[in-house]
């Protein structure tokens, strides 16, 4: 199976693909697509649009793994956030794309077992499970790091749970 992990974003929009095996999760691709401030907003949204477009074409994920919005201040910059999720989401629906949806809380539990750890416990943990330096990566490519490898995480515990015998009444 390979999964689009995405960290919306309308100046970076973090992107990595995963690729999950019997025998564990292995990094195909990870980068961030960057948008220029210089850019009208509409620009902006077309340069993330055609870069996540390129990467769905090239590697042809099965799914997509894309964070959930959360903002406590600047409502202005949320809604262009929200926008380039919208982006993301329309070309997910364009290319027949499952969509799974993680809020933050949820990636960092399953990343470190802790709903608030802090950005440099997830990037450690993303860099044992895929035995990778990390090095040179920014942030938000990180996230989508994240967000990619909490997928197989989730849906197994899903299955998991699914298969568990059902107490009887």
């Amino acid at each position: 199976m390979i999964i689009l992990g995405i960290d919306p974003g309308f100046e970076r929009m973090g992107c990595a693909v995963l690729e999950k095996s019997p025998s564990g999760e292995k990094l195909i691709y990870s980068a961030c697509l960057i948008s220029s401030r210089s850019d009208a907003h509409e620009k902006r949204l077309l340069v993330l649009a055609r870069g996540l477009k390129k990467i769905i074409k090239d590697f042809k994920p099965d799914m997509m793994a894309i964070e959930k919005l959360f903002f406590t201040a600047n409502q202005k910059t949320a809604m262009k956030v929200a926008e380039a999720r919208g982006v993301a989401l329309l070309l997910a629906a364009e290319n027949d794309l499952r969509v799974v949806e993680f809020t933050p809380l949820e990636v960092k539990m399953a990343m470190t077992g802790y709903g608030r750890a802090e950005k440099d416990q997830v990037r450690k943990m993303a860099q044992i499970m895929l035995k990778m330096d990390g090095k040179g990566k920014l942030d938000d490519e990180i996230d989508a790091i994240a967000v990619a490898l909490t997928c197989p995480t989730r849906l197994d515990s899903a299955r998991q749970a699914k298969n568990y015998p059902q107490p009887t009444p």
